[in-house]
């Protein structure tokens, strides 16, 4: 797997060193010498038609079809099947070994920035419908715009100050025209790769036809977002403008999309079907692919030995890339963990006890690399808080913790140097409790290994594993007084990866203060102005400045970022590209003629 290492993490270095360079377009720099390419991905002669079975994320359920999303409902796959039936006006692509967002899959022609780029003019492209033969104007993005500005706080994109904040007014030129006035002047990369790639058109005509107030249509759409069952029966569902509409959705997660015929954009889907299927570990959708019963599956890191016996039965493997970071969310407001993970020294102590570069290489099977901080890899120089436990247990004797009867307790309670810290209790224990995503041998393992070290320092962690719906759903932003702050203290939901960024990877949605994904609820002053550097300003230091702050501090706990997965591919699927940012274009998806095609 060196070879397969390299290719991992070699683009996204590439991709980040463009990011620095201040570019719009992230320019990759070409595959290293030592990379293994698998051939096939694309060319043979198309047979219209067919079936594919795409294997779902180890414990992962699609449980939200509403394309404005809700906190609890952010996982990935939710919002890769979202984009296939409602176009996003903007579609980060890779080109070659670069991210654009001149996607030709975007309801959108590429935005005009003028008037100091305070104003923003935006065309949709031509001859776009919707499924009832309705045409997609810009009404329906005014209707998306008005839902998120009035119930902004029920978004779970909002970010105080941005997205609608920073938009003055939404005025309509014509059907295809609109023009937004900005509150102030905009890095045009950054606004147009992290505020404008959330903008989309919702059907008003279909889901609003009463003209009701933005917070009452908003509130019955979401009604029927939460009827889970009835995703594929409702027909407020069945009006959709992209190359896809859903034949089926069960409640165990299982997704059965067919075309749309009236979708009218230029990569009209080859198949017939395309069915996301769910596993509740990812050993099981290993068995089932081992034994043919998916197209489009992915094996373990554990089992990466085997790979030739796939390729030796016509699959390709491609590790899947990702443009994001993972770690473990810190509750800072939790009542009793709150006032620990507060503690500067405890946050630098614990990510001491985390052998990034060792989990990496062992549980991970080298699939993995070492998270520096809150940007993808190669944007940072270096680590400021490598493994190293006799530092951690300097740091926790240096600060009032000592063992008593085979625990460490607080022994020098207070706020002065040398003392523990506020809200730290006398004979407190060092105890702490983790939310883990279950389904994932590697995950498991990588915890027990924390667990480990973090006990040969003294340090309690007691594990609990959930799936994936049920971590997201628990581990959200809170209020000290909220019954839910008390329900968890660290969670982790990066099996895939923790985050994955737009093109442009600042920070405001996960580490400014009330950020949506916030999670943990970290606020720092510096932090958010940093972040508001990188909005601003198109100077390359500004995100690299925010990174190294944000590393140094700590709101959560970086841990090794894995490959989103290594996927196994029939040879004779062609079309396949493993979008960095995790979306999916089933619509480019063919059988060529070899055995098996059209089927």
């Amino acid at each position: 797997m060196g070879p397969r290492t390299t290719r991992i993490r070699g683009s996204l270095g590439c991709m980040a060193a463009a990011v620095l360079l201040g570019t719009f377009v992230l320019f990759g720099c070409g595959p290293p010498g030592n990379v293994v390419t698998d051939l096939g991905a694309t060319g043979g002669t198309p047979v219209e038609g067919g079936t594919v079975t795409m294997a779902l994320p180890p414990a992962a359920t699609p449980n939200w079809i509403f394309p404005i999303g809700a906190p609890g409902y952010l996982a990935s796959y939710n919002s890769a099947i979202q984009n296939l039936l409602f176009l996003p006006l903007f579609t980060p692509e890779r080109k070659g070994a670069a991210l654009t967002m001149e996607s030709p899959r975007g309801l959108a022609e590429m935005p005009r920035y003028r008037d100091g780029n305070k104003t923003v003019t935006i065309s949709l492209k031509k001859g776009y419908e919707w499924s009832d033969g309705k045409p997609v104007t810009t009404r329906d993005v005014k209707f998306w715009f008005d839902l998120i500005k009035h119930n902004k706080k029920e978004w779970a994109g909002y970010s105080p100050g941005l997205m609608p904040d920073d938009v003055k007014t939404f005025e309509i030129v014509d059907d295809r025209t609109f023009r937004l006035r900005l509150d102030r002047a905009y890095n045009p990369a950054w606004f147009t790769a992290n505020e404008l790639q959330d903008f989309g058109a919702l059907p008003v005509h279909a889901w609003n036809p009463g003209n009701q107030s933005p917070e009452r249509a908003f509130a019955r759409l979401m009604r029927h977002a939460r009827q889970f069952s009835r995703f594929a029966t409702d027909p407020l569902w069945r009006t959709v403008n992209g190359p896809w509409k859903v034949e089926k959705w069960t409640t165990s997660g299982q997704v059965s999309l067919i075309p749309n015929k009236h979708y009218r954009g230029p990569d009209t889907p080859h198949l017939d079907r395309v069915v996301l299927k769910p596993f509740t570990t990812a050993d099981s959708a290993f068995n089932v692919l081992r034994a043919g019963g998916v197209d489009y599956g992915y094996i373990p890191p554990s089992v990466m030995a085997q790979s030739a016996k796939f390729r030796e039965r016509g699959y390709r493997i491609d590790p899947w890339e990702g443009w994001a970071i993972t770690y473990i969310v810190l509750n800072f407001q939790h009542p009793t963990a709150g006032p620990l993970l507060r503690q500067d020294y405890l946050r630098q102590a614990l990510q001491h006890l985390i052998d990034q570069k060792a989990l990496s290489r062992v549980v991970w099977h080298g699939s993995a690399a070492p998270t520096l901080g809150p940007v993808p890899a190669g944007l940072l120089d270096r680590d400021p808080y490598p493994y190293d436990p006799r530092r951690a247990g300097a740091l926790l004797a240096g600060h009032g913790w000592a063992e008593r009867a085979g625990v460490l307790r607080c022994v020098r309670p207070g706020t002065g140097a040398g003392e523990c810290g506020a809200g730290i209790k006398d004979g407190q224990e060092l105890r702490l409790a983790l939310l883990s995503q279950s389904g994932s041998t590697e995950t498991s393992n990588t915890m027990q290994v924390i667990k480990s070290e973090f006990g040969k320092a003294g340090v309690t962690l007691d594990i609990r594993q959930q799936p994936l719906n049920t971590v997201l759903g628990t581990t959200v932003p809170c209020k000290r007084t909220e019954p839910r702050c008390a329900q968890w203290q660290l969670g982790f939901f990066g099996t895939q990866g923790s985050w994955y960024f737009p093109p442009d990877p600042s920070g405001e949605k996960i580490f400014a203060s009330n950020a949506p994904s916030n999670m943990g609820s970290w606020s720092d002053p510096r932090t958010d102005r940093l972040i508001r550097a990188t909005e601003y300003s198109d100077d390359p230091a500004a995100l690299r400045d925010y990174g190294r702050e944000v590393a140094r501090q700590l709101p959560v706990l970086w841990t090794p970022n894995p490959a989103y997965q290594v996927s196994v591919i029939r040879n004779d699927l062609r079309g396949v590209d493993q979008n960095p940012t995790l979306s999916l274009a089933p619509q480019n998806w063919y059988f060529v003629k070899k055995s098996g095609a059209g089927r």
